[in-house]
This record gives C-alpha cells, sequence and structure tokens, in this order.
C-alpha cells in the first residue's frame, strides 16, 4: 500500500498494534483515526500524537459500527484505508465447558466485528482512487493454541474470509492485506518481560516495511516458517507447540 497521503481508520487504535500502527502512520503524515470504546483513552492518545482523530466505537455492537462508519464518512470523506486491529484473547477450554458470554463476546469482536466494520465502509473504500482493507489475524490462525481455542479458531476465520474478501474486491480500487502477528509483548494477554514474546516496536518496523510493498500477507520473520507448513504434517506441529505451551505457559496474573 502506499503509505503517505492516506485518510486511515484503524480499530483497538488505543494501545498495543493498534497504537503502535497509528502512531507509526501519523509520523508518516497521514490523517489516522483510532476507533475504541473508551472515550478518556481515545483522547488521551490523540492528544499525545497532535492532528490526530478518534471515534468511539464498540466494535462488537453492530448499532455502534453504523454509527462509526456514518460519522467517518461525514467527518472523513477521503478515508481511504481501513485497519481492522480490534480483538480480545479470553482463554478457554475446549475440554471443559463453555462461558457463553465470553465465547459471544470473542465471536462479535474478533470476527463479526471485522466483518461488519468492512461492510459499512466498503462502498465508501470504493468509491476512493485508491483503497486498502488491512484485517489483523494472527500466527495462531495456521497454529492454534488450545488455552485459546475459540481465538484461535476465529482467526483462522478471518484469515478465510480475507482471502474470499480479495477475490472479491479484485477488479476495484481496493487492496486488501493480512497481517499475521506472532505474540507481540503488548497487553493483549499480559504484557511482560517473556522472551518469546515479540517487542513490540520491533513488530511495528517489520510490519510498515511489509505494508509498504505489495504482498497480500505481511508476516514478521518469526511467523513464515509456521505459514509454509500446512498439509498433514501440521499435526505434530501443532501438538508439539501446545504441548511446549503447556510445560511453560503464559503468565496471566
Amino acid at each position: 500500500m502506499q503509505m503517505t497521503h492516506n485518510t486511515i481508520f484503524i480499530t483497538g487504535g488505543t494501545s498495543g498494534i493498534g497504537r503502535g500502527l497509528a502512531e507509526a502512520f501519523h509520523k508518516l503524515g497521514n490523517q489516522v483515526v483510532i476507533g475504541g470504546r473508551r472515550k478518556a483513552l481515545l483522547q488521551e492518545v490523540a492528544a499525545a500524537n497532535p492532528g490526530m482523530g478518534w471515534v468511539e466505537l464498540d466494535i462488537a455492537d453492530p448499532t455502534s459500527i453504523d454509527a462509526a462508519a456514518k460519522q467517518l464518512k461525514a467527518q472523513y470523506p477521503k478515508l481511504n484505508v481501513l485497519i481492522n486491529n480490534a480483538g480480545i484473547m479470553p482463554f478457554d477450554d475446549p475440554a471443559g465447558a463453555v462461558d457463553e458470554a465470553a465465547l459471544l463476546a470473542s465471536v462479535h469482536t474478533n470476527l463479526l466485528g471485522p466483518i461488519r466494520m468492512t461492510a459499512a465502509l466498503v462502498d465508501h473504500l470504493k468509491a476512493q482512487p485508491r483503497a486498502t482493507i488491512v484485517n489483523n489475524t494472527s500466527v495462531l490462525a495456521y497454529l492454534p493454541l488450545a488455552s485459546n481455542a475459540v481465538y484461535s479458531a476465529l482467526k483462522a476465520a478471518l484469515h478465510s474470509y480475507t482471502l474470499s474478501q480479495r477475490f472479491a474486491l479484485r477488479d476495484t480500487a481496493v487492496r486488501v492485506q493480512e497481517i499475521a502477528p506472532p505474540w507481540v509483548n503488548t497487553d493483549l494477554v499480559k504484557k511482560g518481560d517473556d522472551p518469546r514474546a515479540m517487542p513490540l516496536d520491533d513488530f511495528i518496523v517489520q510490519t510498515m516495511q511489509g505494508l509498504a510493498g505489495d504482498a497480500e500477507e505481511i508476516l514478521v520473520d518469526s511467523v513464515k516458517p509456521l505459514r509454509d507448513n500446512p498439509g498433514a504434517n501440521e499435526h505434530a506441529l501443532v501438538n508439539g507447540f501446545n504441548a511446549a505451551m503447556v510445560a511453560n505457559p503464559i503468565p496471566v496474573h
């Protein structure tokens, strides 16, 4: 994608990867607008980055999505980039009982939210001279983590949807790119000093470099071997990965 002269809306833009991307694009001179549920935090991030805009958005609520889309189109008519970044990562147990509230929150946030947000803006994006949709999935779309089975499955679903979306938009001015992060040191689960987590700054640098090209999937170096391991061998990889995580689990307290 072109990295300058854009008007960019980033969902979940107040922390972690979303904020990192927002500030990186802001530094390049783009008009960046962040979306999120917490007004005070939106204002705090915008104040730290003069000129950055913000829109209140609950990505799990279709009514909120529609309202945000209407505001964006009215206030930022040159909007040409949508980054679907907002997400939650609750733990679950696929061998146990289902927490219905957590399940529905995850589905509405991680899968239905990006689909609805894009649908609310796609006609506007198609009317721009050039436009880009960026969907933030995860390495767990290819390598599911059993302790976050629902999250992993939803990211795999979003990856599949992205493939279809890219094809469906092939004859328009809208390009579709996908970010598939590894474990990044953010507060999505728990921010800390675990050496297995990629530093956020490093992730943002590599991802911005990838977005600057024409690649359909933006993968940092550590993700590439996992992305290239489809087929029957995936069972051993998944089992080995999860056994290692059980032996040394993600700290949550």
